[in-house]
């Protein structure tokens, strides 16, 4: 994994945090936050109780990564196979970039919930309804299973490494990079009413996502070009 890369998971996922994500799942934090943590309860236990919900999803992310980064490997056949790759996911981080900007509904679109069905419900209910420490991991694990188009973008790039393990880091490092974001959520519920904030950060986030998806797609676009005598160079 590049060093920019690397900078540029993590410049994205903690943007994009701020505005995308605390509008998505900011709903399940003041569900929980209102339901499983007493009012009265120490700041220690509430920010254990928030840290386990939050790395309950960069586990599930991190599962995903594994997947994705193992799927990649199965296709990576070829520069050619691996640059088309490359290329999709650097039109996808385009598209999800404008979305962000309010210019198209990209986002919108992939993120059909599952949230109203009924086994997602029942379980949701339950573990909302269990005051063990243990739950807010289970309940943090459960939202990463959530779609989500930021989740998606990430998981593409997890792909794109063709390794399980860089695969795992790359959402590994998304998952950790949003934490701030829902952490801060859990103890002050204004932020997520800044909307003059939430813009500013989404758009900062667009940018971001935009020019690392020309980025993607120029570096595919080598890939696919470059004669196969070299392709040891490019790993």
């Amino acid at each position: 994994m590049e060093t920019i890369n690397l900078l540029t998971i993590i410049s994205i996922a903690f943007l994009g945090s701020f505005g995308h994500c605390i509008g998505m799942c900011g709903g399940i934090v003041f569900a929980y936050s209102s339901i499983k943590i007493q009012p009265q309860s120490s700041k220690v236990s509430k920010t254990i109780a928030h840290l386990l919900y939050s790395f309950g999803r960069v586990f599930t992310y991190s599962i995903l990564g594994v997947i994705f980064g193992s799927l990649g490997k199965v296709v990576r056949f070829s520069n050619y196979s691996n640059g088309v790759l490359l290329i999709v996911a650097g039109v996808a981080m385009v598209l999800a970039g404008l979305s962000l900007m309010g210019k198209l509904k990209f986002l919108t679109l992939i993120e059909h919930s599952f949230s109203s069905s009924s086994f997602y419900k029942k379980t949701f209910k339950k573990i909302l309804n269990s005051k063990s420490n243990s739950s807010f991991f289970v309940l943090g694990m459960l939202n990463g299973l959530l779609p989500c188009g930021f989740v998606y973008f990430f998981a593409i790039t997890a792909a794109s490494t063709a390794d399980p393990l860089y695969g795992a880091l790359v959402m590994a490092i998304f998952g950790l990079s949003t934490i701030p974001a829902m952490f801060s959520l859990g103890f002050l519920a204004s932020l997520a009413q800044a909307t003059s904030f939430r813009n500013m950060m989404m758009s900062l986030s667009a940018i971001v996502v935009i020019l690392y998806g020309v980025f993607t797609i120029y570096h595919g676009y080598n890939f696919v070009t470059m004669p196969p005598e070299v392709e040891h160079h490019c790993h």
